[in-house]
């Protein structure tokens, strides 16, 4: 049994891209209509007012206006307010 490895037997050396997830936009932080405010895996983070739910679970905004996060319930609420 070789206690070296052989040249190109490797099986490390792979990773996938990454996929920046994450807060966009902050709380008390303008957003445009349309944009981003959250990229998610899954529904972390739930549609409040002025806000809907892309095919990946990304937030966005309907309207403009200002970004308030708020825990109801133990449930993370995002929304949008003029």
């Amino acid at each position: 049994m070789a206690h070296k490895k052989g040249a190109g037997s490797t099986k490390n050396g792979r990773d996938s891209n990454s996929k920046r997830l994450g807060v966009k936009v902050y709380g008390d932080q303008p957003v445009k209509k349309g944009g981003i405010i959250i990229r998610q895996r899954g529904l972390t983070f739930k549609p409040g007012i002025n806000v809907a739910v892309g095919r990946d679970y990304t937030l966005f905004a309907l309207q403009e206006g200002d970004v308030k996060f708020e825990t109801i319930a133990d449930r993370k609420f995002v929304s949008v307010i003029k």
